[in-house]
């Protein structure tokens, strides 16, 4: 296996290869830990918006609900060229093939009589078996990669394009039980130990070994994923550039995932979990409070937390939030509104860090040898 310092001069040597510019400040980052660093990321970073004529009829039917889900995002591959190194993911288990080839949009438009919105699977990739990638099943569906290991694919794509980057964060938002409200809406299957035992399996045929950070990566020789992070134990920028980590959203589904796999054994993602549990290492804060994040951050934890939601801030122009998260020292700042989304409204609401960098040494926890140079 290479050491740190190897693999940063291989991948300087990548891309001059490639005609590429990595300076050998990044062949030097190597006093800088994963978890001091600062990036951008985007929610729902898929979500290609609702159809115009879809989206006419859930305005009329519930406007103040609609105002929610009026965002979309660029591609994935526009999203990294604009600086953006973390992405969020939902999926939706599809064993056999099928389940959400039918949504009920299409059928709604035609019985309200409106003309028919591009087809959103025009190559039938519904039909096939695979975790799916959408918002909410039959109303929010349309999706700018699928399925969901096309979306991977397209991170690979990438990355290998654009050897030493900054790692990219890919949040994944397990969608299952019973839809809430009063709107009928297909049934998900459950996440079970053997669906995610498949969508580790996913994950690994598309990342090999070495482009991924994982739990037993971290770990190390500590007893406990919580008290290898406690202890400092991120691998360093250096060998953690061109690589990706998986993160988990929702702590309900943890246990489903532990279970055989104490303290992450073996998997792949991270869990959302508790502070203090053994496989605590990255959690999330969405809504604060920002000092709570701070002390996280100062204790070695991962934190994710968002500058925005639901449009309420961009159409307010209301900054508070967004300062307070990135003063807080989360390390994945999650947005709707990245550097170069058309504006939408007055004020253009954007998030991005100090001139606009792809990643900013922590203002909590990073080294006296993290500058602005070897985070290019």
């Amino acid at each position: 296996m290479l050491s740190n310092h190897c693999r940063a001069l291989s991948a300087v040597a990548l891309a001059v290869a490639l005609g590429g510019t990595l300076s050998l400040a990044q062949s030097s980052d190597g006093a800088i830990k994963l978890n001091q660093i600062q990036v951008i990321g985007t929610h729902n970073s898929y979500h290609a918006g609702i159809a115009p004529n879809e989206s006419k009829l859930w305005q009329a039917k519930y406007a103040e609900a609609f105002k929610g889900l009026d965002y979309q995002h660029q591609p994935l591959t526009q999203q990294f060229d604009s600086g953006v190194r973390q992405i969020e993911l939902d999926i939706f288990a599809d064993t056999k093939g099928g389940l959400y080839a039918h949504p009920s949009g299409p059928s709604n438009v035609a019985a309200a009589h409106l003309p028919p919105d591009p087809d959103f699977d025009p190559n039938g990739i519904m039909t096939k078996p695979g975790f799916k990638v959408m918002h909410v099943q039959d109303v929010d569906y349309r999706s700018t990669c699928q399925p969901f290991i096309g979306c991977l694919k397209e991170v690979r794509e990438w990355s290998h394009a654009h050897p030493g980057h900054i790692p990219i964060f890919i949040l994944v938002e397990t969608k299952q039980g019973k839809p809430e409200g009063n709107i009928h809406l297909t049934m998900p299957e459950d996440f079970t130990s053997a669906t995610f035992d498949a969508l580790d399996a996913e994950i690994r045929s598309v990342f090999p070994p070495d482009e991924l950070i994982t739990p037993d990566d971290v770990r190390g020789h500590y007893k406990t994923l919580n008290q290898a992070v406690l202890a400092g134990n991120w691998p360093t920028l250096a060998s953690a550039r061109g690589k990706v980590i998986f993160l988990m959203d929702q702590r309900p589904v943890g246990p489903v995932y532990l279970a055989g796999h104490p303290s992450l054994r073996g998997r792949v993602l991270f869990t959302n979990a508790e502070p203090g549990q053994p496989d605590a290492a990255f959690i999330e804060r969405n809504d604060g409070p920002a000092a709570n994040i701070s002390t996280l951050v100062r204790q070695g934890y991962l934190i994710r937390a968002r500058t925005d939601s639901d449009t309420k801030q961009a159409r307010a122009n209301d900054t508070t939030t967004r300062d307070a998260m990135i003063a807080s020292g989360a390390q994945l700042l999650s947005t709707d509104y990245p550097v170069n989304e058309p504006a939408r409204w007055d004020g253009h609401f954007v998030v991005a860090l100090p001139g606009d960098a792809v990643a900013r040494c922590n203002p909590i926890n990073a080294s006296a040898a993290c500058n602005a140079e070897a985070l290019k």
